[in-house]
């Protein structure tokens, strides 16, 4: 290790880093500023804070490490990403929440649905479930950056994820979202290049497209006994349907993020950050391409490292991570890959991990300062509260990422995705496209989603159940054992049991205000 380059690597970063979130802090100055950036944000700084959002350490260390486990199946999950991701969620979502929340002089999600249907409850319960569910998240982001710091440049764990919170605080609490923006932005272009080199570095390495591919099929036989006996076949072709290892890929993995994607709450107040319509049509093609390169480029990264592995050890990926999914792209770019790579995808990872985590830290902020205090307390300091709430964030984050274990980086992503989902997306396409849901039909919804998944993944889903252990106390097991229900992922009932649920309630109670609609809906047609 060439610790002259790699301190010098590292300085650069972080002084670009640094201004940006200085300039973001002197442009800082109102709530809406902190909250919002003064809704006037350039549509290339929105997109790829977008991205960088939600491409994060989870995506590159965790979903590229699921490739190495569950092979190139897992690029269905690109599609979803860019259809629903991007298209669906700029062109028909995005636009009506930006103008909707500037109808309404939302700064924050919670609060978006909120004033929608003038309900206090759902501001402070949607805030309650973002700042308590979060921290899941977060973590596995620490989680990521931390092993691949841990990989390349044998930095302890502990200390990696220290640092890494500890900066990322910083910018956070002194520039609100337009440091958030601002760095985001920087680091979404430094991951979009980092990742074009890697993956044109994979195929060189292994010999081209086509003989990368056609080796990667040809090991389908090396696939353990073990994935064998529930459903794996290879890693370019599709487990069996049916099967528990389909069930895993297709609802937790892909479906779990790639639908749960619409109701994240800090990439929906990226929408009301622009001016205009116009913003959000510019941000579709610059968001598309950035999720393609990055997403397609680190599952194809996990996928084939098991060439890479298998030819200059004789191991599959997994093995050769100690059994560890989120080591397989660490242990891959530090074994693989030249030392200067390395240093440069070090940047990649690192504005992976602090891009997420910024607006993660910044939504959390939010939802206790703006959703629960100043709701409870009508009115207050919520810029100071909201700074006081990044700092518990941060400190809950990092204190799951010490206990977690391991493969957890994908697993609990997806989990955090279904639950967002699971409580607030029926009632938000609702919001958006139906003016007949009510405020009680809003809040049942909102209220059943979350009740439904937090016990579903506490009674029903193997892999959360069998570890936490309530479902053995109560009832001996699983409550449900029969296929494939262990194995569904929480978003598949829940999500459709919330809008059934949002509906009938809604057909049932006291239909809303027209005054009220005609200015939640002023400027927006089709409804």
């Amino acid at each position: 290790m060439n610790i002259i380059v790699l301190g010098v690597v590292i300085l650069v970063y972080f002084i670009m880093v640094g201004y940006a979130g200085y300039v973001a802090w002197r442009r800082t100055s109102t709530s809406e500023d902190y909250m919002v950036a003064g809704r006037k944000t350039h549509p290339y700084i929105m997109a790829m804070s977008y991205g960088a959002t939600f491409i994060s350490t989870a995506a590159i260390i965790g979903f590229g490490g699921m490739a190495g486990v569950y092979g190139m199946g897992i690029l269905w999950l690109v599609f979803l990403n860019i259809l629903v991701g991007i298209f669906i969620a700029f062109i028909f979502y995005g636009k009506r929440t930006r103008r909707m929340g500037e109808n309404l002089s939302a700064f924050t999600f919670p609060e978006f649905l909120a004033r929608r249907f003038k309900s206090k409850f759902i501001q402070y319960f949607g805030g309650a479930v973002i700042f308590l569910g979060m921290p899941l998240y977060a973590s596995v982001v620490l989680i990521g950056a931390a092993r691949f710091l841990e990989s390349s440049l044998k930095l302890n764990f502990n200390i990696a994820l220290i640092i890494m919170a500890l900066i990322v605080a910083v910018y956070v609490v002194m520039g609100g979202i337009k440091g958030v923006m601002y760095t985001d932005a920087l680091q979404g272009t430094i991951m979009f290049l980092g990742m074009i080199f890697l993956v044109v570095s994979v195929y060189y390495m292994l010999g081209g497209v086509t003989s990368a591919h056609e080796t990667l099929t040809s090991m389908g036989h090396l696939i353990p006994a073990s994935a064998k006996s529930v459903g794996a076949t290879g890693w370019t072709s599709m487990p069996i349907p049916g099967s528990p290892y389909w069930w895993t890929l297709f609802s937790t993995i892909i479906l779990g993020v790639g639908i749960g994607v619409l109701a994240q709450p800090q990439l929906a107040v990226r929408f009301m950050t622009v001016e205009s319509n116009r913003e959000l049509n510019r941000g579709v093609l610059i968001g598309a391409l950035f999720i393609f390169v990055m997403t397609w480029g680190a599952y194809i990264v996990g996928a084939l490292s098991n060439v890479y592995f298998f030819q200059e050890k004789g191991l599959l990926a997994i093995q050769a991570s100690g059994g560890n999914a989120d080591k397989i792209i660490p242990v891959f770019i530090s074994s693989a890959m030249p030392e200067w790579f390395t240093y440069l995808f070090m940047l990649t990872l690192l504005s992976a991990a602090m891009s997420t985590l910024s607006a993660q830290f910044h939504v959390q902020g939010t939802a206790i300062g703006r959703d629960v205090y100043e709701t409870l307390k009508r009115g207050g300091r919520s810029v100071l509260i909201t700074r006081i709430g990044i700092i518990i964030a941060v400190i809950l984050a990092v204190i799951l990422a010490y206990i977690l274990p391991g493969s957890i980086i994908a697993q609990g992503t997806a989990l955090f995705f279904g639950l967002c989902a699971a409580t607030f997306l029926s009632v938000y396409t609702c919001a958006l496209f139906w003016k007949g849901i009510t405020r009680a039909g809003a809040i049942a919804g909102m209220v059943s989603g979350a009740t439904i998944s937090i016990l579903w993944l506490l009674l029903v889903y193997k892999k959360t159940a069998t570890a936490l252990g309530l479902a053995k106390l109560l009832f001996g097991g699983l409550l449900i054992k029969t296929m494939p229900w262990p194995f569904v992922d929480p978003i598949l009932v829940a999500v459709p049991a919330s809008m059934i649920i949002t509906i009938l309630v809604s057909l049932l109670t006291e239909k809303p205000d027209e005054d009220h609609l005609r200015e939640c809906f002023k400027g927006i047609g089709g409804v």
